[in-house]
């Protein structure tokens, strides 16, 4: 039978992901490509996969990109307005309804306690409770903290020689973006994991003291790397000028709480294996320069 799949948020680093683990199943004209600037989508639709201008603020864009659409999945935007990305998800849940898509997988984030003071943790708390009342048949799949950033971020690191974040003693989780993509195609494709209302957690098999995360980037990189973790306010200062340190801050401030140290063993029921250790992933990615 046809299924028809749209991804939106396809063309960034998870979105592409995803479609490239929905590709492993479903041939390119079943994978429809929702995308804010289709230009971006240019190679995936020569590998004949369709594309849709699909704008979350558009909403005249919306409907038509979802039309013949059995499930959507649901990547958020990459935004810290939690108006916009309300309003985002507002659109879409409208866009579908018109669209009589009857499915929704939708990718969230595992700080969304209510007493979680990250920026965008009421966005994460709103998004189960309002799919449970829109009448769909939905999954969230809630992704502990990416481990892809900390190759980027090991450099500084080395020259740090400590990991900086600053949550005390307590372990953070993490997933790699491509064992989240797996876990997310595998729900896309399966009614009986993404039809029932359920709630996933996907994280590594352990949570990590920072003691234990310097230490395996210590092993990995070949340079010696502590744990000295500045206040929520350092941290604020030091990556301001990147235009997220605040955000990150807030977020690390919940990870002092505790709030950032969830772990599963929902990857694993999912997709029948292992996620990827930290280490196995640092020593997979990192390159030294």
């Amino acid at each position: 039978m046809f299924m028809l799949i749209t991804v939106t948020g396809a063309t960034g680093h998870l979105g592409r992901r995803i479609v490239h683990q929905l590709s492993k199943t479903l041939s390119p004209n079943q994978i429809r490509i929702g995308a804010h600037n289709p230009s971006k989508a240019a190679a995936l639709m020569e590998a004949g996969f369709q594309v849709a201008h699909l704008d979350y603020q558009d909403p005249a864009t919306l409907t038509p990109a979802l039309a013949g659409s059995d499930v959507v999945v649901y990547v958020p935007s990459l935004t810290y307005s939690l108006t916009g990305r309300v309003t985002e998800l507002e659109n879409l849940l409208t866009a579908i309804k018109d669209a009589n898509v009857p499915s929704i997988v939708a990718v969230s984030f595992f700080a969304d306690q209510a007493n979680n003071p990250f920026r965008m943790a009421p966005f994460y708390a709103y998004l189960p409770p309002r799919l449970a009342g829109s009448g769909l048949n939905y999954a969230v799949i809630k992704n502990s903290l990416y481990a892809d950033p900390l190759v980027p971020y090991l450099p500084e690191l080395i020259e740090r020689q400590n990991v900086i974040y600053p949550v005390g003693d307590q372990p953070m989780s993490f997933i790699s973006q491509e064992n989240s993509a797996e876990a997310i195609a595998k729900v896309a494709l399966t009614p009986a994991l993404r039809d029932h209302h359920q709630t996933y957690l996907l994280s590594q098999s352990t949570s990590l003291p920072m003691t234990e995360l310097a230490a395996i980037m210590t092993k990995v990189s070949g340079h010696q790397i502590g744990y000295q973790p500045v206040s929520v306010a350092e941290f604020a200062r030091l990556y301001r000028e990147e235009g997220d340190g605040d955000e990150l801050a807030s977020m690390y401030q919940a990870g002092a709480m505790g709030l950032l140290s969830g772990t599963s063993d929902d990857f694993w029921t999912i997709t029948g294996h292992a996620p990827t250790s930290m280490a196995d992933f640092l020593a997979a990615n990192y390159r030294p320069k």
